[in-house]
């Protein structure tokens, strides 16, 4: 079946925001993006300070976990009404949160796509930008991916956001992927090098 649903995960400072407004651009018809840090900006500002601890560790409770499923329910409710949306994740519970991701997306086309930066270079970025407390991009670089099943993946590390984007958007053009149900998928592999061009 056609890709609906495009599933971004990566770290923090990964360049996956990047990536998304890429895939946008390119991709030939609208695509709705949904951002886990959008849910948390939107979160009442008590539940958002105890979030993050000083030393960027990310640990979340049972309110923010009922929020999420109900964001999750609603992204998917937006793909089932036709619209094709991309969702800029970050997997802290690895294998476990893909699967949450796949029960809510049952039925619908969706691709797997990982997003790799190497830790020391997150790190920088995250310094760079200056809105992140330091030390969730190396805590997260390779924790987000553990026991993830991807049909694509690209790394950040020394490629361009556009680059990486255009090889997620070969996967959404060249082929059909399998409805979203729990349980694992056959793992593709796809190295961001493609430079081909869409049309609009």
């Amino acid at each position: 079946m056609a890709t609906q649903v495009i599933v971004l995960n990566g770290g923090s400072s990964s360049g996956k925001s990047g990536i998304v407004r890429c895939l946008q651009a390119v991709l030939p018809q609208p695509w709705l993006a949904f951002a886990i840090d959008t849910l948390v900006d939107s979160m009442p500002a008590s539940l958002r300070a105890s979030l993050v601890a000083p030393d960027g560790g990310v640990s979340v409770g049972p309110e923010f976990r009922t929020l999420q499923t109900a964001w999750m329910e609603g992204v998917a409710a937006t793909a089932r009404a036709g619209v094709p949306v991309v969702i800029d994740d970050v997997f802290l519970g690895g294998a476990e949160s893909q699967e949450g991701w796949r029960k809510v997306l049952t039925g619908l086309g969706v691709l797997w796509a990982g997003v790799r930066c190497e830790a020391a270079v997150a790190a920088g970025r995250e310094i760079a930008r200056g809105d992140r407390v330091r030390g969730m991009a190396e805590q997260q670089a390779e924790l987000v991916h553990r026991g993830v099943v991807y049909d694509v993946e690209v790394d950040t590390t020394h490629t361009e956001s556009l680059e990486c984007a255009l090889t997620i958007a070969q996967a959404v053009l060249s082929g059909s992927v399998q409805p979203s149900s729990a349980g694992c998928r056959q793992r593709l592999a796809v190295r961001c090098a493609n430079t081909t061009t869409f049309p609009s």
